[in-house]
């Protein structure tokens, strides 16, 4: 299994390490890519064909803000799931980033999650269907966190 995170720039980086601590901990392995859908729209389809073109369960992290078209370019060629997760700073760019990940042409299924330690549960949870281990690994993970409640 793999995630690929793409990002949209080489300034996403630090939003990114906080997904690949995550990954970390639960062991499942990524790779980083930077690559603007409008910059270099044609690295961002050798990404994606490359994935598309393997049998390794995938699911894409992608990080954009602003414009984000890369998000949907991804979706939009891509054979497996997309979480975006886009970037902020403060409010007003969270805002901003929000709207230009939600709005996205048909037939082009972007699941937006805006924190990245959910962004990473829901991209486990969806490789945790064929992944017997990590499927284990989360029923466990919310049999702890509900004890906390005890």
């Amino acid at each position: 299994m793999i995630v690929p995170i793409i990002m949209g720039s080489q300034s996403d980086k630090e939003f990114a390490e906080k997904l690949t601590v995550l990954l970390d901990i639960w062991g499942v392995p990524y790779k980083l890519h930077v690559a603007s859908a409008h910059k270099v729209p044609e690295k961002v389809l050798e990404i994606v064909n490359g994935y598309n073109a393997s049998d390794e369960p995938t699911c894409y992290i992608t990080i954009a803000g602003r414009s984000n078209g890369l998000s949907g370019v991804v979706a939009a060629s891509s054979i497996y799931p997309v979480v975006a997760c886009p970037p902020f700073k403060s409010k007003d760019d969270m805002m901003v980033n929000i709207n230009s990940t939600l709005q996205m042409p048909s037939d082009t299924p972007v699941l937006t999650v805006v924190d990245p330690q959910n962004a990473v549960m829901a991209v486990i949870r969806i490789l945790a269907n064929t992944n017997k281990d990590l499927q284990n690994k989360v029923a466990s993970y919310i049999k702890d966190l509900k004890a906390k409640f005890n």
